[in-house]
């Protein structure tokens, strides 16, 4: 029987992290949970920052729970989280401040000043990337706008995986799957897009070299080994976006799928040999994101279970406090298709108060408003399935051809009513599984690294053989499709 191999993942979302165990032996894959812990954004002076520091040391209590749990023998860690932001240091290789969140109001109105010095069609035709008023082209842009201290004294630019790989190694790189998030990468070329960063102004010298998904990129440093009693492993930069990581995790059998990573967000598309850019693919905000193998990743953005995550935060906070599960059951005994949201309308982006934002939504678009929880989660959980049929359309009339089956991913797929809702929505068999779908892309990632295995095709049989998948067919196919005009109608995308 061959040596069986451990790895770590360290696995990072918006609202929580984990690390996980993996155990690859005899062409299956075991997963041990030794580590999961609250990530919460903190709100100073106006500001929305990420608690870096804080996820560091979750990281190294969940190596420390390795070590008391008698796996003292892992070959390697990697890290995987959301996309685009980042951490700058200094010359000394300090950290400078920290790291701003996404939902930071910096990039407020950045799209319109950047498009006064490149155009909107150049930017795509160069990135590949969908314009969100998020990424990191805008939160640069904001801070050279502003003549932030903390640019000027930076002297190396680390998202946020290569930040973390940065403090477990010493060693200063950039992943490639999470470089693709930034929209300053040329998707043709693979490189930072020189032309962009000199147009815009900001300082070239801080981006580092990019290195391909699944790259050993050293080992621990010898102050964290002898801190944390463990030998010093590989660091790996495995798909440091965690999409990207879970998309490896797909139990596809052929090439021809859909794909939707569900978690606080949707991701929604299929894989690709090559970028597709061009003006249709402009026009629908379709995204080319670079992923394991080589591939690259045609998606679109779609808001996904934070909308529900918000509704049960105000309702906890306001003494209404509920389960999940105890939401589902009350959202499939709530009355079908009484009214729809557009899940990536701009009053649902960051509300104080989510499910009244919800009931304005419907009250300006003339619909009944949703008044108890039940209801509130039904219309988000049917909005959601209606929005990825609307994807789905726009992918597969860019791909000129129809894909026959849906892989869901991710922790979304625990809700049952979302991927039955999914199938019938989309008149396609929805093969739900795994769960820890970037956790577990991030791990046979690390261990193709270790010349454990030889490829993406090898990593997705041993999903298939290491974890259940359920297969979710259409059902009322009438109703739904009823369903549609009207949601259709209302948010005229």
């Amino acid at each position: 029987m061959p040596d069986a191999a451990k790895m770590l993942a360290i696995d990072l979302g918006a609202s929580n992290g984990r690390a996980i165990l993996g155990i690859l032996q005899d062409g299956t894959l075991r997963l041990q949970e030794v580590h999961r812990f609250s990530n919460d954004p903190v709100m100073v002076n106006g500001n929305l920052y990420w608690d870096i520091l804080r996820l560091f040391h979750e990281i190294k209590q969940g190596i420390l729970n390795c070590v008391r749990q008698g796996h003292r023998d892992i070959s390697s860690i990697a890290v995987d989280t959301w996309g685009v932001d980042f951490g700058l240091l200094d010359d000394k290789g300090n950290l400078l401040g920290n790291p701003y969140h996404y939902r930071d109001k910096r990039t407020s109105g950045m799209m319109g000043k950047i498009q006064e010095l490149i155009s909107k069609e150049e930017l795509y035709h160069i990135t590949g990337i969908e314009f969100m008023w998020f990424n990191t082209i805008l939160q640069l842009y904001s801070m050279k706008r502003d003549n932030s201290a903390l640019l000027e004294k930076a002297k190396t630019l680390l998202l946020t995986p290569d930040l973390l790989n940065y403090f477990l190694s010493g060693e200063k790189a950039t992943e490639y799957s999470i470089a693709s998030t930034t929209q300053l990468l040329d998707a043709h070329t693979r490189s930072w897009s020189d032309k962009i960063i000199n147009q815009l102004g900001l300082p070239r010298e801080i981006f580092t070299d990019i290195i391909p998904s699944g790259t050993i990129i050293g080992e621990l440093t010898d102050e964290l080994s002898q801190e944390l009693s463990i030998s010093k492993i590989k660091v790996i930069a495995a798909a440091g976006h965690d999409t990207q990581s879970a998309i490896a995790a797909v139990p596809a059998s052929n090439d021809d799928f859909a794909y939707i990573s569900c978690g606080t967000w949707s991701l929604m598309g299929f894989e690709s040999d090559c970028p597709i850019i061009n003006e249709k693919s402009m026009n629908l905000s379709v995204t080319n994101e670079g992923g394991v193998g080589g591939k690259t990743t045609v998606l679109k953005n779609i808001m996904g279970l934070w909308l529900t995550q918000e509704c049960k935060r105000y309702w906890d906070r306001t003494g209404e406090g509920c389960t999940f599960a105890e939401l589902d059951i009350e959202s499939m005994h709530a009355e079908p298709f009484k009214s729809f949201i557009d899940p990536d309308h701009h009053s649902l982006i960051a509300p104080v108060n989510m499910p009244e934002s919800i009931r304005e939504y419907c009250r300006k678009t003339g619909q009944p408003v949703p008044e108890t929880r039940g209801e509130i989660v039904r219309c988000i959980t049917q909005s959601l399935a209606l929005k990825y049929r609307m994807t789905l359309e726009k992918l597969e009339n860019l791909l000129g051809r129809p894909l026959p089956v849906i892989h869901m991913v991710g922790g979304g797929i625990k809700d049952k009513l979302l991927c039955q809702f999914t199938a019938d929505a989309t008149g396609r068999d929805v093969v739900a599984g795994p769960i820890e779908a970037s956790s577990i892309g991030n791990i046979l990632v690390q261990a193709m690294a270790l010349g454990r295995i030889k490829d993406l095709k090898q990593i997705r049989n041993i999903v298939k053989a290491s974890f259940p998948i359920v297969t979710y067919s259409p059902e009322d196919k009438e109703l739904w499709d009823k369903a549609y005009d009207v949601f259709k109608n209302l948010i005229k995308e």
